[in-house]
């Protein structure tokens, strides 16, 4: 087997088996079990350095071993190398201990009593790797018996919810550095509970120092009151905290520092606290202006009652 396969596949191979058995069998989270233990790293350079002793030694064997052969038998030794694969006798050796075959002129040894019309029947064995493989499949049955009907493990239920919710969890790690895409054109108005409230955090970390707690305005605008400077709504809202203010006012664009979609949530927040009147607000700044959704209604206008026309009366 050795000779069929180079040394420069086979110690990569047997490698990578490895490897794959200890990151099956070690718990170690995200993080490969030789970065998080380093004593499975240093089992890894224990391993290598064996598999490179043992093909050095294998290769000196060989060479002495070569060197204790006849020049009749090197000369044949040689004229086996250069075969085919198929034709070199290592892998007929290894062909036959895989198959069970056997060569044409043990055949009559082979034949059973059986002759139809002269034709007769072999007492061929199956192959070995056929009955290895039926052998494990019995051995996995049980297993799986045993664990799943007779001691109770997981059912199918549980391990689908129990992978759904490491699927959610990943996707929630992966949303905490993921490209945030959220920009002016897609923007929408948040307005569930959970998405104000985490506005409203982000609110005051961030925007009180300007604004304070309650939106009415210190260096800032009221942001309570119907009349913007750069334009209301969840849109313009948005694009000034992402861009910034008026040149020149201190509004820093906030894009640097956070994410698209937590600025989102600010503006929602900004935008919930419309009409709440806080106590002694800022007064409007003379360049904003009273701000209407496209597509709102107009507001209602009174129209003077009909007067009330006697007609009996005389003219």
């Amino acid at each position: 087997m050795r000779k069929l396969i180079p040394v420069y596949i086979r110690i990569p191979l047997l490698y990578v088996i490895m490897f794959g058995v200890l990151e099956y069998f070690i718990d170690s989270g995200d993080r490969p079990a030789l970065v998080k233990y380093p004593v499975v790293a240093l089992f890894h350079v224990v391993f290598i350095f064996l598999l490179i002793a043992i093909e050095v030694v294998l290769n000196s064997v060989d060479k002495v071993s070569y060197q204790l052969l006849s020049e009749e038998e090197k000369a044949k030794l040689e004229a086996d190398k250069n075969k085919p694969l198929a034709q070199q006798q290592a892998f007929k050796n290894w062909m036959r201990k895989l198959t069970a075959s056997r060569s044409i002129n043990e055949e009559k040894d082979m034949l059973l009593d059986h002759d139809y019309d002269g034709i007769k029947e072999l007492d061929n064995v199956l192959p070995p790797w056929w009955v290895g493989l039926f052998y494990a499949t019995v051995v996995f049955a049980l297993v799986y018996l045993v664990r799943f009907h007779i001691m109770g493990d997981y059912t199918q239920d549980e391990e689908f919810t129990t992978e759904m919710k490491i699927a959610d969890a990943k996707v929630e790690e992966y949303k905490k550095t993921a490209p945030d895409l959220m920009d002016k054109e897609k923007v929408t108005l948040l307005t569930d509970a959970g998405a104000i409230a985490a506005g409203k955090t982000l609110f005051d970390a961030n925007c009180v120092a300007c604004h304070r707690a309650d939106a009415g305005g210190a260096i800032g605008p009221n942001l309570t009151d119907n009349k913007w400077i750069l334009g209301g709504g969840i849109k313009n809202v948005f694009n000034t905290i992402m861009e910034g203010g008026r040149p020149g006012k201190g509004m820093v664009p906030w894009k640097e520092s956070i994410k698209p979609s937590d600025i989102q949530k600010i503006a929602s927040y900004v935008l919930s606290l419309q009409g709440t009147n806080p106590k002694d607000p800022k007064p409007t700044e003379p360049e904003a202006k009273e701000w209407k959704e496209e597509g709102a209604a107009a507001p209602a206008t009174e129209t003077p009652a009909p007067t009330a026309v006697d007609s009996t009366a005389k003219k």
